[in-house]
């Protein structure tokens, strides 16, 4: 049986939310609505009040693809939406700092696709996952990539009839270079010799730059290079990217812009293969440091191609189990952090330690980052500002990238 409900607001997820917390995927705020419950969530069955807010999503997947959460939002409403979730993380923390307007980062689409390769009728199929499911959603392509991917679907099921037409659960990253598709699959384990000449063969069929298995390179045709300011980046296999061209440049942008002439010497923390490293060693000497060894070799490769660069050494570490402690952050003038989602907690404690003048932090979760600008206040840094940036267009989650200078002398801990 259906009810009728007001939605009060959006969530951080995109779903509308009522007066008592009651999630509806479709739902904007100030709509009346009808639902049925269904497992402690509101599925909606009709707009009895329409939000001026919305419009009419333009991709024929979106109210079964799980990827996209608001296409049905108009862009001034989703600008104070997205804006609103860096700003209510901030307020959680009880961090009062300006908050600069959202920086539309989608530019010409996402530069990477993750496809789920599953057997329907006999037939190994590409799509994404339906929200909240394990349910393919087989697509052609996925309108909000650059066009450069827009055949991947039918790359990875090439790929995916040959690796067993579908019987085994695949997944299939393109990435869109400037050579070409690179392509790692992942979830069927190792090859014969025999197997691997004929994906060899495949790979030129399908023209792809670079085919991988679980980031072991099956062959190179050609180098899947990426412009990157001046440089060109050369990702490994699977590794770490920005997820578009356009987020890359701005949050370049932002973290050269809190740099000043007394900058010298920076570190790089959680560098992936090196976008931020190579730009701010145009200027600075540079510690890049990473956990990945992979990520590292394809940085190391990207900064001997690029010339007028100043030092740029490399660190592999693991900063979850060993950050860089106060005595070794000292001698830097900056420290970037790009942690994963999950933050850069323990990193934090000791940059909060640190005498280091500027800290500049990026991150895809305002919450985590939120936990470590608390961390880092704490330690006598002031935030400056925070600017969020839109890379991840139509989903919950949002960039941001906050300026702080110190501000106190630290506390030091006695180190046992």
């Amino acid at each position: 049986m259906s009810e009728s409900v007001i939605i009060t607001r959006l969530g951080a997820r995109g779903d509308g939310l009522t007066a008592d917390g009651l999630a509806v995927a479709g739902a904007l705020p100030g709509e009346r609505i009808a639902i049925e419950r269904e497992g402690g969530r509101g599925r909606l069955v009709a707009i009895e009040t329409p939000s001026p807010g919305r419009i009419d999503p333009f991709c024929p997947y979106y109210e079964a693809c799980g990827g996209c959460a608001v296409q049905h939002l108009a862009p001034e409403p989703y600008a104070a939406w997205k804006r609103g979730i860096v700003e209510q993380a901030l307020a959680q923390a009880h961090i009062e700092t300006p908050l600069l307007p959202l920086v539309e980062a989608h530019g010409a689409g996402r530069r990477r696709i993750t496809l789920h390769i599953r057997r329907i009728e006999d037939t190994a199929r590409a799509g994404l996952m339906a929200a909240r499911s394990h349910d393919l959603v087989p697509i052609d392509h996925c309108p909000i990539t650059v066009p450069a991917l827009h055949r991947a679907p039918q790359v990875a099921e090439a790929l995916a009839e040959y690796l067993g037409r579908g019987s085994k659960p695949l997944d299939v990253q393109a990435t869109a270079t400037e050579s070409g598709l690179d392509v790692d699959v992942r979830g069927h384990g190792p090859v014969s010799d025999k197997a691997r000449a004929a994906l060899t063969r495949l790979a030129g069929d399908l023209d792809l730059a670079r085919l991988a298995l679980h980031g072991d390179i099956v062959v190179e045709r050609r180098s899947p290079t990426l412009a990157s300011g001046e440089a060109r980046l050369m990702p490994s296999p699977g590794g770490f990217l920005q997820a578009t061209q356009a987020g890359e440049a701005d949050l370049t942008a932002l973290v050269l812009g809190a740099m000043d002439k007394r900058v010298k010497r920076v570190a790089d923390l959680f560098a992936g293969c090196g976008p931020f490293s190579l730009a701010l060693a145009r200027n600075a000497d540079v510690l890049a440091v990473e956990g990945d060894e992979a990520a590292l070799r394809s940085l190391d490769r990207a900064a001997r191609a690029t010339a007028g660069l100043r030092t740029l050494t490399t660190e592999r570490r693991d900063l979850f189990r060993r950050p860089l402690l106060p005595l070794e952050l000292d001698r830097f003038d900056a420290v970037v952090f790009d942690p994963p989602r999950a933050g850069a907690q323990a990193q934090a404690r000791w940059i909060a330690e640190s005498k280091v003048p500027l800290v500049v932090g990026i991150s895809c979760d305002a919450g985590t980052f939120a936990r470590d600008a608390a961390t880092l206040i704490a330690g006598g840094y002031r935030l400056e500002q925070v600017t969020p940036v839109d890379q991840f267009r139509y989903s919950g989650h949002v960039e941001l990238v906050g300026v702080f200078r110190r501000e106190a002398a630290p506390k030091r801990r006695r180190l046992r």
